[in-house]
Formats: structure tokens, C-alpha cells, sequence
């Protein structure tokens, strides 16, 4: 039984690695930039998108200088204007930071509003969206922006609109929404060419080890230490 959700998969990493490998490099650098000042790289994902904050942020493998931005609410209020604004004022980010905000949509205010905060206090804005979809949605937001206008670094996850990417052959029901298998995608090859470029420098890319392995905890405590204030803070 031929199943199209690998071909699809395939087809998406063939047009990750051609269309967006240039803006991989540049927000690679800009995390190595973050990392060499002592900053951290942070990440928010609106609602089903912060599964790709975690994939970035506190996970083996991962960058260790790496915090996920949790929003109280968990996203209910997305679509709420002026959420984000207040929100983003008690987070702790600083000019030598990148953030990433993740939003396949990029048209709520939520993640609009913690992006115009991010620019406001001087960090890296990189975004990872929809280009192509979100083109097609209005915005939201009373700025008349979506995502993809406002990053610094813009990185197409290139799948449609509304997410789900394979047609039912008898309803036409669309299913199996591919944004996070891109959006991972994404993630890991930044993460591989940060500590690529971290090598290149003579540096040791600061990598978390699992806790499951024997002295993971103690490895990755010790290299936390520096940071640890600003890791456990909001």
C-alpha cells in the first residue's frame, strides 16, 4: 500500500536544503554571534508551533545557551491584541539575544506583538513561518503586518496554507499537517551548522548531553553554570 506521507516528507526536505539553506547560514551565524557575547537563544512557538521551541531549546543534542519562552496562558489568547505586548515586557531579553518565534499562520497578534518586543529591546529576530500562506492570510493585528514582514532572518517552513498537505482520495479532505516535520527540519540543520561554525573557531559547541547517559547531568550543569540566572528566569 503506497503511502504518501513519506513522499511528501521527502519532497519537503529536498526543498528545505535548495530554498532555504542561504537563511539557515545567516541565522546560524547570528546564533554563533549570540553564543561568542553570552547571550542565550531563545524561542517561542504559538500553539502547536512551541513544539518546535522545544525542539530547539533544553533538549539532548541541543544547544545548551537555549531557553524556551512560555507564555502563561499556553496560547489561549492568541488572538487577543495587546496580549503579547504585555507579555513580552516581563521576558528577559537582551540585546546580545536571538529569539526565534515560530508561527506557520504568522497572522495572530500574539506572536506578532512578542516580535515587534524582541526588535524594541535590541535582539535578533529570526522567524520561522509560511511565507507563501501567510501571504495569503490577513493579518490580525491592527499593524496590518504578519511574521514573515517583521523578522530579521525569515525561514520558510513551505508548507500551504491551513498546514495539512495530502488529499483524501475519495472525501478531498486534506490531512497530516507537515509544518513541525519542516520546522524540526529546520531546527536540526541550524543547530548542526551553529556548532559546525563554533568548530571552525577551535570553540566546543556547547551540546547537551542526555541525563540518561552516565555524567550527562554533570556535563551539562557545568555548562550551564554561566548562564543559570537567566536559564531559570522568565
Amino acid at each position: 500500500m503506497n503511502n504518501p506521507v513519506y513522499s511528501t516528507v521527502i519532497d519537503l526536505v529536498h526543498r528545505i536544503e535548495t530554498t532555504q539553506s542561504e537563511a539557515i547560514e545567516a541565522a546560524a551565524k547570528a546564533m554563533v554571534e549570540t553564543i561568542l557575547n553570552g547571550g542565550l537563544i531563545q524561542a517561542y512557538g504559538a500553539g502547536h508551533s512551541f513544539a518546535g521551541a522545544l525542539e530547539l531549546c533544553h533538549r539532548a543534542g541541543g544547544l545548551i545557551p537555549t531557553k524556551a519562552i512560555k507564555e502563561p496562558s499556553g496560547g489561549q489568547y492568541e488572538t487577543v491584541e495587546g496580549v503579547g505586548s504585555l507579555f513580552v515586557k516581563k521576558v528577559d531579553i537582551r540585546p546580545e539575544d536571538t529569539v526565534v518565534v515560530i508561527s506557520n499562520s504568522g497572522r495572530n497578534p500574539l506572536p506578532i506583538e512578542l516580535a515587534y518586543g524582541v526588535k524594541a529591546k535590541g535582539a535578533t529576530l529570526i522567524v520561522i513561518t509560511a511565507v507563501e500562506a501567510s501571504k495569503h492570510l490577513p493579518s490580525k493585528h491592527s499593524s496590518g503586518k504578519n511574521l514573515y514582514q517583521l523578522g530579521d532572518i525569515v525561514l520558510d517552513n513551505l508548507v500551504e496554507e491551513g498546514d495539512a498537505m495530502i488529499e483524501l482520495p475519495r472525501s478531498k479532505t486534506k490531512v497530516c499537517g507537515m509544518s513541525m516535520m519542516t520546522t524540526s527540519l529546520i531546527i536540526q540543520a541550524l543547530t548542526y551548522r551553529v556548532a559546525e561554525l563554533l568548530e571552525d573557531q577551535g570553540l566546543m559547541a556547547p551540546i547537551y548531553r542526555s541525563q540518561n547517559i552516565d555524567g550527562g547531568r554533570a556535563f551539562n550543569e557545568a555548562l550551564e553554570a554561566p548562564l543559570v540566572d537567566r536559564l531559570n528566569r522568565l
